[in-house]
């Protein structure tokens, strides 16, 4: 296995979207859950797996955030509002 496959960080920064730092962070929490990681690998993928965490947590925010700001117009038409504006009723 290539070394910057092996390292956390380089990992980490190739995930940009929540699918694929999701399904990373579900390969850790497997491979740890084995037991049969050298401590320093399982070190590696520790920290791995929090910034993972954090990454699909920020994510999962901004899509919320996002959702609360989603609201039909006059029309009807949905449209995604500026957060001091509220949605006509």
């Amino acid at each position: 296995m290539r070394n910057d496959v092996m390292t956390g960080k380089k990992k980490t920064t190739a995930v940009q979207d929540f699918e694929g730092a999701l399904k990373r962070l579900e390969e850790i929490v497997e491979r740890l859950e084995k037991g049969d990681v050298p401590l320093e690998k399982a070190l590696d993928l520790y920290e791995e797996g929090i910034v993972l965490s954090k990454t699909c947590g920020e994510l999962l925010t901004r899509a919320e955030t996002k959702l609360q700001r989603l609201g039909r117009d006059l029309q009807g038409n949905l449209r995604l509002f500026d957060q001091q504006e509220e949605p006509e009723e």
